[in-house]
């Protein structure tokens, strides 16, 4: 057996293939593929799936190296659906087979994934879905309607949630299967949002069939392989790595200081108070990465995913107040399909609408203050009457 992997021995290694693989010479797409097949996308992936089955933690040396040569990196707010949700997921229920076929073009960018699993008909209330899976030979045939669903316009493959026993509980009666977006049938529709642009999605899927070899996990285990997805989603959100003032309080900071004429004491107080709780959260989502090194993602992601998105918009807000008229303005309501969200590159009233979806995306913040009070406060459950009745006997 080999000797285990230390923080010196892998920084050699990856030395070794930056030497091999020099990054002013070689092509962004060769050097990623020569990276993964090297173990070191994920090192805590297993050999031969972008890993060398390593300690979480020893990442961060990879991509220190990595990052000090000028090397490319694989675009990762692209992809982050698949690199943050499916990714995981795939790793933790998939077959031998699924992993081989689908984590390599995942981490490479080669193909992008969307999340197929809000519905407009079951709210927030994610295990009342309705969209339908029925089997059909070897595969299923799958009827109905997904929403909110983020890069569905560029993605090539989602994760989806279905349910495959309408006669049993909301939760036992689901089943997860993977997607292909370019498949008969799925129908994708862009869906304006307040800021003017359609990041966002509805999805339709009529008569789609997908084989069986495309499930993940078993048939009725899907309400467990969702929570794997939503944990991941949840830290993935909330547990950014951000430099001191950065993100939506490093913009806010910077009107403070450049416009000295548009300061009061009580913005200054207000713009105080919001950077030591952004230090905070950001302390706070490094000890969790940290966590994270040792073990799976548990309940406290839901915790880091609140405080994001309060912060957000209380920090967005401020900037407006702070640039008093000019924060008014908007610099364009033109329809976009943009494929990733970014609150720093834009103005300020861009930051102050979009920041509202932060409390519904990645699990409305009402789920989470739920998640957090049970599951790591411990406190008593809500009453519910809906739990053990079949879902087809439930009233919508």
């Amino acid at each position: 057996m080999a000797p285990p992997l230390t923080e010196a021995g892998l920084a050699a290694r990856t030395r070794e293939f930056l030497a091999a693989h020099p990054p002013a010479g070689t092509g962004r797409q060769e050097f990623l593929r020569a990276r993964f097949d090297a173990g070191l996308a994920w090192v805590h992936y297993p050999e031969g799936l972008g890993g060398l089955a390593a300690p979480r933690a020893l990442q961060a040396v990879v991509d220190a190296e990595l990052e000090a040569a000028g090397a490319p990196d694989n675009d990762p707010r692209r992809i982050g659906i698949g690199l943050g949700m499916a990714a995981p997921t795939i790793l933790a229920y998939g077959t031998e087979e699924q992993k081989r076929r689908f984590l390599r073009p995942l981490w490479l960018g080669e193909e992008v994934w969307c999340q197929l699993f809000s519905e407009p008909g079951a709210g927030s209330d994610l295990a009342a879905l309705a969209t339908r899976a029925v089997a059909d030979g070897d595969g299923w045939v799958v009827d109905g309607q997904k929403v909110w669903t983020s890069s569905a316009h560029t993605a090539r493959w989602a994760i989806l949630v279905a349910r495959t026993d309408p006669g049993l509980p909301k939760h036992r009666g689901l089943t997860y299967f993977l997607c292909d977006m370019t498949d008969p049938g799925v129908e994708v529709r862009p869906l304006r949002q307040l800021t003017g642009e359609a990041e966002f999605n509805e999805v339709f899927l009529t008569g789609v069939r997908i084989p069986d070899a495309h499930r993940l996990g078993a048939v009725g285990q899907g309400w467990e392989v969702a929570r794997t997805t939503l944990m991941n989603e949840r830290v993935s959100i909330g547990g950014m790595r951000l430099p001191r003032e950065g993100g939506m309080i490093g913009r806010a900071a910077a009107v403070w200081r450049d416009r000295p004429e548009l300061r009061t004491h009580a913005l200054h107080d207000r713009l105080l108070t919001l950077w030591v709780e952004a230090e905070v959260a950001r302390l706070t989502a490094e000890r969790l990465r940290q966590q994270l090194a040792a073990g799976a993602p548990g309940p406290e992601g839901s915790g880091m995913k609140l405080s994001f998105a309060r912060l957000n918009q209380e920090i967005s807000g401020l900037e407006v107040e702070l640039l008093a008229e000019d924060g008014l303005l908007y610099e364009d309501w033109t329809m976009r399909r943009p494929e990733l969200v970014d609150f720093t590159g834009r103005d300020a009233g861009y930051r102050y609408l979009r920041a509202k979806g932060n409390s519904i995306e990645g699990g409305t913040s009402e789920v989470l203050l739920n998640i957090v009070a049970e599951r790591v406060l411990g406190l008593p459950a809500e009453p519910r009457d809906d739990k053990d009745l079949p879902w087809k006997d439930l009233a919508r």
